[in-house]
């Protein structure tokens, strides 16, 4: 299944091990934005390992959105490329 990720993290070192985490599980394709192809099992291990690099009290924040087949075939990107792979790994 495809998901959007999407994440809000305060701390740099939470977003780094965020970013990194799915990293492994897609391609990121704008600031805090990632796509990921997975199977169920993994989207649990997924939502597992994000909710453990999050800090809640900080107003840390997760939101994954299930991109359906018709819905792949709709999507437009509008602008500049996407950012460096790098700049926004602190």
């Amino acid at each position: 299944m495809r998901l959007a990720v999407t994440y809000d993290v305060s701390d740099d070192a939470n977003r780094r091990r965020v970013y990194r985490t799915l990293e492994r599980y897609g391609a990121w394709r704008q600031y805090s934005v990632f796509e990921v192809d997975v199977t169920k099992a993994e989207r649990v291990e997924l939502e597992d390992e994000l909710a453990d690099r999050i800090d809640e009290s900080d107003g840390d924040r997760v939101r994954i959105y299930r991109l359906c087949e018709s819905c792949l075939d709709d999507i437009t990107d509008i602008g500049s490329e996407p950012p460096d792979e790098q700049s926004n790994v602190i």
